[in-house]
């Protein structure tokens, strides 16, 4: 359940993609998330979502929050930066700490969250985040909030991600070197999942599938919580250099081919329609059947979703799959995507386009925003996590000077009774 923030604040999501940076821009009050402004620059400087190029990076992410800034009119110090790659891991841990009879309190949260972490990684790898899939208090479990609950063990099943500390570390100097402040590293396929899913399709099951340039993450909801993520180092860039072997012609042309004439499924074109294929090095342009595009389209597609459902299945937790499958990221635009995945995957599938938030919303209605608008979701309740914490320290503190005020009152009764009193006799 989200916390209102109290008062307005600024928050920025900074989308670190294989082809584009993207920083999406809000701002945050107690009637939830306004989208004031978005920068989009392309990026040369990441391979498979890790970086490769720093000052190719810095110059994308420069880019892209002076454009963020002059559309928002707001200046930005402070980014929630997303990460992914095949460097990224998920594993299962438990934590436990003892309540002792009383109520469940957010610190205990804490308290079992810190527990489930303290496992041994290896020393060149850092743990992202602790995600809890259940609580269990006492001999009761599926607990989603336990706090206000009564008992003397809390429990909490997490699933832990780690990620190589060196890629962490080249997206912060990076970030830094443009002269702002990483407030945290998150991990884009959680992001992304939190920016397009529904409440009911976490409670049934959900599989995410972001299909972004260099890499294809996946994301699976059991039960309301998260229970595995993982990262296919394949993603739309292998399709462009299908199209451009295949097709013998510049990845440029490539791409722009791909994102204008490319379908996932061959038998959707008819066998009449004809593009144009620049040369490469001075050849003249040929016409070339659509349908052979698709042909060179569809094998690598079908590879991207396979290896996905055989990761589902390698977890166990296919059928609990039940309410299908959301595609985002930009590849998920292509024609036939869809189509493709669902017979692949055999579930249900559909795209996912951002929700939950207002403004200037047609900025960023498409797949490939919903990693940027999830990384904007994510700092608005990092605002009011820390908002919750707060509140019990104000209202104590608030509470011991009103008891201070009244001992100082009482004391000057009795001290101004025996002053009386001294005079009089």
């Amino acid at each position: 359940m989200r916390t209102p923030v109290t008062h307005s604040e600024i928050v920025v999501g900074l989308d670190l993609g294989t082809t584009k940076v993207s920083a999406v821009v809000g701002e945050v009050d107690a009637d939830g998330i306004t989208i004031l402004g978005v920068g989009n620059v392309p990026c040369r400087g990441l391979r498979k979502g890790v970086v490769s190029n720093i000052e190719w990076t810095m110059r994308s992410v420069r880019e892209a929050i002076e454009a963020a800034q002059t559309m928002a009119g707001v200046e930005i110090k402070t980014v929630y930066a997303g990460i992914a790659g095949s460097h990224i891991r998920s594993q299962a841990s438990d934590g436990v700490c003892a309540i002792a009879g009383r109520e469940v309190t957010r610190t205990d949260l804490d308290r079992v969250l810190e527990g489930a972490r303290a496992i041994p990684v290896d020393a060149d790898r850092m743990i992202l985040h602790a995600l809890p899939r259940e609580y269990v208090v006492d001999a009761q479990d599926g607990i989603r909030d336990p706090v206000g609950m009564s008992g003397v063990r809390l429990q909490a099943r997490v699933n832990l991600v780690t990620a190589a500390t060196s890629c962490v570390q080249n997206v912060i100097r990076c970030v830094e070197r443009c002269g702002l402040t990483v407030a945290d590293v998150v991990l884009e396929p959680l992001a992304s999942a939190d920016a397009v899913l529904s409440e009911d399709e976490k409670e049934i099951g959900v599989a995410v599938i972001d299909i972004g340039g260099g890499t294809t993450d996946l994301l699976l909801y059991a039960d309301g919580g998260i229970a595995h993520t993982s990262i296919i180092p394949a993603g739309g860039n292998n399709i462009t250099s299908d199209v451009a072997a295949g097709l013998r012609t510049p990845m440029a042309e490539a791409e722009r081919l791909k994102r204008n004439y490319g379908c996932a499924l061959g038998r959707m074109i008819s066998d009449e329609e004809e593009i144009e294929v620049p040369g490469v090095g001075g050849h003249s342009p040929r016409r070339v059947a659509r349908r052979l595009l698709s042909d060179i389209i569809e094998p690598r597609v079908e590879e991207i979703f396979a290896e996905a459902r055989r990761r589902i299945e390698e977890t166990g937790l296919l059928e609990q799959v039940s309410s299908g499958c959301v595609l985002t990221g930009g590849a998920a635009l292509m024609e036939g995507m869809v189509e493709c995945a669902e017979e692949i995957l055999g579930m249900p599938v559909r795209l996912g386009f951002p929700v939950g938030v207002k403004g200037i919303v047609q900025l960023v209605q498409g797949p490939q925003y919903a990693t940027g608008v999830g990384l904007l979701r994510y700092g608005a309740q990092q605002l009011a996590d820390r908002a919750a914490h707060q509140a019990p320290a104000e209202r104590g503190r608030v509470q011991s000077q009103v008891e201070d005020a009244d001992l100082g009152a009482h004391a000057g009764g009795k001290s101004g009774f025996w002053n009386w009193f001294r005079a009089a006799f």
